[in-house]
């Protein structure tokens, strides 16, 4: 399969190679997660979609060392500069990828996730495959607006900054073809086919221009794939509208849980996972984003499965949810003492995000703290109330690492490392230090030392990199 992968990028290779100047397009990011239990690991998949619709798949390390932040471009028009280097197994080589000062074919810019975000969901199942898992009023109900719920959930973990309103499904249709034709034996899933054939079969009944263009497809097929669920976006042109629209492949045991499909849509809206400190290859061990660990501490609804936790101040704020009154910015030296709201209270008028950028570090690297606490329908299996603190480098394929104070990190971030409370301080010499003061009635009242006036003697210390 690799082989054949290499040849698919090779033959592309001259037709980039051609371009004497940066070819525009639109930048098209998947994510590959493995069914639990499974032990894949993740798969990430790079393409770059021309307004002619022609694709070019990327190296992913390769475009991640290109872009100052790869993951902010995500369905953004971009020009990529490609390298006079070979192709890899997992596709073109790249020198630069910067964003592009022109508009897609519609002349409009990819929207923003804000307001009325509109999701179509689509049930296709193989041609020879007759099981429906779930009814069509299964998945008509995961977008209500009732706890468990998808526009509830989505509503809750935005401050109501997004919804999904209008959102609605669709089928079962039956693809054209058999799940072999999809998914090859000790292959991959063809996810372009799969995205084709499922909406064109979905194409009579569902009007995919509506309200200016769907925000996503979500695609659920009545048999397993490839052992992922996938969720990113799909750049192509529907009902006339060209645009990257965010897009999740689901098995059953995905759609059959919210907290994997939330996962997907996250991807859908652009986010990448989040991870922890122990360095390993393996980003599902943060349990405090949905986006990284879906299934540990999370909570379980009687007709939606295991439910989503919320996402970190991290990836809240890469999708704009955190209003910039409740984000507190350090960027000089100093002592600064703050309350902390936790954040998952919707309405708070305090602080609920920190960022500290450290003295002496780039601008790709940063700190966020945050206030979590058990409470609500997401959020009750927390492992417990703390102030929790992720290291950010933007260049890393996993940007937030959650920090932990115990040496090594333990493999799955629900322990009392990665949880600062009451009395307790984490430091890192030269740079800052966080101190929790004590509770509040919605957080904790913490003080952060950004230079070399830190506490001299914190209970704990790391200095990882």
């Amino acid at each position: 399969m690799r082989r054949a992968l290499l040849s698919l990028s090779l033959s592309l290779l001259p037709l980039a190679a051609a371009h004497a100047a940066p070819v525009e397009g639109r930048l098209e990011l998947v994510w590959g997660d493995g069914a639990p239990g499974s032990q894949l690991a993740e798969q990430f998949l790079v393409h770059l979609v021309t307004a002619d619709g022609h694709r070019y798949r990327l190296d992913p390390q390769a475009a991640r060392e290109a872009a100052a932040d790869l993951y902010a471009l995500a369905g953004k028009p971009v020009a990529v500069e490609f390298a006079a280097r070979a192709a890899t197994p997992d596709g073109l080589q790249v020198d630069a990828i910067v964003p592009a000062a022109t508009l897609d074919s519609a002349g409009l810019p990819q929207p923003a996730v804000a307001g009325n975000t509109v999701w179509a969901t689509l049930l296709c199942k193989f041609s020879d495959v007759a099981t429906e898992q779930k009814p069509l009023a299964f998945f008509s109900g995961q977008y209500g607006n009732s706890p468990g719920q998808l526009d509830h959930y989505w509503r809750e973990v935005s401050y109501n900054k997004i919804n999904l309103t209008g959102s609605s499904a669709y089928g079962w249709f039956t693809l054209p073809s058999p799940r072999s034709t999809y998914v090859p034996a000790g292959g991959s899933a063809d996810l372009n086919k799969l995205f084709d054939d499922c909406v064109a079969v979905a194409n009579p009944t569902v009007n995919f221009a509506a309200n200016g263009g769907l925000q996503g497809i979500n695609m659920m097929f009545n048999g397993d794939l490839d052992g992922f669920a996938w969720g990113g976006s799909r750049c192509k042109t529907l009902d006339g509208i060209n645009k990257c629209w965010s897009s999740t492949w689901n098995p059953p045991w995905s759609f059959s849980n919210s907290a994997p499909l939330s996962h997907e849509m996250g991807h859908g809206y652009g986010l990448p996972h989040a991870n922890n400190s122990d360095n390993d290859s393996d980003p599902y061990d943060n349990p405090w984003d949905v986006m990284s660990d879906a299934w540990s501490n999370a909570g379980t609804d009687a007709t939606y499965g295991k439910i989503a936790k919320h996402l970190s101040t991290y990836s809240r704020d890469r999708l704009g949810f955190v209003d910039a009154a409740r984000k507190r910015t350090i960027n000089t030296d100093g002592t600064y003492t703050i309350e902390l709201d936790r954040a998952s209270l919707i309405g708070s008028t305090k602080t609920q995000m920190i960022v500290v950028n450290a003295p002496g570090d780039a601008a790709s690297r940063y700190f966020t703290i945050e206030a979590r606490k058990p409470g609500g329908k997401y959020e009750a299996n927390l492992a417990g109330a703390a102030v929790i603190i992720h290291e950010v480098l933007t260049t890393r394929s996993t940007p937030a690492w959650i920090v932990d104070a115990t040496s090594p990190p333990a493999n799955v971030s629900n322990n009392e490392g990665s949880m600062f409370k009451v009395g307790e301080t984490y430091a890192l010499p030269g740079k800052f230090s966080v101190t929790v003061n004590s509770a509040t009635a919605e957080g904790f009242s913490v003080t952060v030392v950004r230079g070399t006036g830190q506490a001299p003697d914190p209970v704990f210390r790391n200095g990882f990199q």
